[in-house]
């Protein structure tokens, strides 16, 4: 019951810091922290008892209890490699979450605080859920607290920023609720056993008709929380207006959730349909990697450029996963994890130098780097790694991508490759605008705190240890990359 036990910790301990900050508004915070250091420490605890799993058994835990029999609907709850890794990479970034909000927070910290952890638990429950009712279910409630996450503590433009980011991942949850509705009554009727069951609707007989609207259903949904262009709109006033924890879930976390969608689902599901949507997936996924970067050149607003990297980066996320090739497939889970740890670094670096500056604006910035050394060295780090620098974990995801896309369509994979031209000069810009150059203010700043030195500290050796030694991730998700690649 280790999965539940997980779900269920983050679950009462956003209860708990509610509670408790009626009391003590420093008690909240230390509860939030002990829950996520918990199951940080379940999840690292899993992956030393299983990291070697065998060419035969990509599932280690499948816990399974009936919920609504009735209906076909049980709490289904699986791990696999796949799973484990996004495990890990949810409550390492959940912690530092905490963290970095230590001292930003201060209103409502007890509800504050309820809604990131409940966020935790949608997404953790996002990873392992298999059951699709239950899957649903996990993915309307990280939905929900992250709203109030970016309404309540984000910046000026908050509820512009919440109510768009709320439009748009509602629409695409509920394509995807009537896309499973289908699968459940095509194959009710077709079987007589009507379940949400993952396993069991994995051999659902579609008919090809049926079977374009129902990956459509999924797929749109899985498109908006990625974001794949011209669905990604919501992203960048999300990233740029939530508080700092938010964008680092939401870069870090949620925008995974949907390329584990596409990985999870479509790719199993619908193998014929898949193969078609390839033809302008991979099209899209270098638009994407383009566009994002040439955006993210143009920008004056530090986390709208920062999410606008993002969106260039989760490109090589689509062409990897829709090249249909075992590295490419490796590189793109090495993708979905670099990427939470670099871009939700630079993210974490934003939010302390808008509480240093009290603004985002590349414009008055500049010459950081005398009054913040410790600061603008790590800041350097995490652009190089952003850039695809090699001994750093995101050289490793986007070249095995590349090398695995290459056969497949060699034209756009050089298209691509470009996009890496152009994410060094959007990476340096940055750097520039901000650390070097002419001094922008004459006040004394305070350089990195201990708290601050411990979160980006964890963020740095990540980024370096995934750069020289990513083997242990490749080990573990190879039986899994191979089940889905022989499909």
């Amino acid at each position: 019951m280790i999965l539940a036990l997980m779900i269920g910790i983050l679950l009462i301990g956003g209860v708990l810091c509610w509670l408790a900050a009626q009391w003590s508004a420093a008690a909240s915070k230390w509860i939030a922290l002990l829950a996520a250091v918990t199951d940080l420490a379940l999840s690292a605890g899993c992956w030393l008892r299983l990291r070697d799993p065998g060419p035969n058994a990509p599932w280690f835990i499948d816990f399974r209890k009936a919920w609504i029999p009735s209906f076909g609907i049980s709490f289904h709850l699986a791990l696999d490699g796949l799973s484990l890794v996004l495990l890990l990479l949810t409550f390492f970034l959940g912690t530092l979450a905490v963290l970095c909000s230590w001292r930003e927070i201060k209103q409502r910290r007890g509800f504050f605080f309820f809604c990131l952890l409940w966020t935790l638990a949608g997404i953790a429950g996002v990873f392992v859920a298999m059951d699709l009712f239950l899957f649903y279910f996990f993915w309307e409630v990280m939905l929900v607290p992250m709203y109030f996450l970016i309404a309540l503590w984000g910046d000026t433009r908050r509820r512009y920023a919440a109510y768009k980011f709320f439009i748009f991942t509602q629409a695409g949850g509920l394509l995807m609720l009537l896309s499973i509705l289908a699968l459940y009554f095509i194959h009710g009727q077709g079987t007589g056993n009507y379940t949400f069951d993952y396993f069991s609707l994995l051999n659902t007989a579609l008919d090809p008709s049926a079977s374009k609207w129902i990956v459509a259903g999924f797929f749109i949904a899985f498109a908006i929380k990625l974001p794949v262009v011209p669905l990604h709109n919501w992203l960048p006033d999300a990233h740029s207006e939530a508080p700092t924890a938010g964008s680092l879930l939401l870069a870090g976390l949620l925008l995974k959730t949907g390329a584990y969608g596409i990985i999870r689902f479509i790719l199993p599901f619908f193998p014929a349909d898949s193969a078609a949507i390839a033809n302008w997936a991979i099209p899209l996924g270098v638009t994407g990697i383009v566009y994002g970067a040439l955006l993210a050149y143009s920008q004056t607003d530090l986390k709208r450029l920062i999410a606008y990297t993002s969106v260039s980066h989760m490109g090589f996320v689509l062409l990897g996963i829709f090249s249909f090739r075992e590295i490419a497939m490796q590189g793109t889970i090495m993708q979905i994890l670099t990427h939470g740890i670099s871009t939700g670094a630079l993210f974490v670096m934003a939010g302390m130098l808008k509480e240093r500056l009290h603004t985002r604006d590349l414009g008055i910035m500049g010459g950081l780097w005398t009054t913040l050394p410790s600061m603008g060295g790590a800041f350097m780090l995490f652009t190089m790694a952003s850039l695809g620098l090699p001994m750093l974990g995101n050289f490793i995801a986007e070249f095995l991508i590349l090398l695995g896309t290459f056969p497949v369509s060699p034209i756009l994979t050089v298209l691509a490759s470009g996009g890496l031209i152009l994410s060094a000069l959007y990476s340096l810009r940055m750097v520039q605008k901000t650390f070097l150059g002419p001094p922008s203010t004459p006040h004394a700043l305070k350089d990195l705190s201990s708290r601050e030195w411990l979160t980006l500290s964890a963020l740095s050796i990540s980024i370096i240890a995934l750069g020289l030694f990513p083997q242990p991730v490749i080990d573990l998700v190879r039986p899994v990359v191979r089940l889905l690649v022989s499909n």
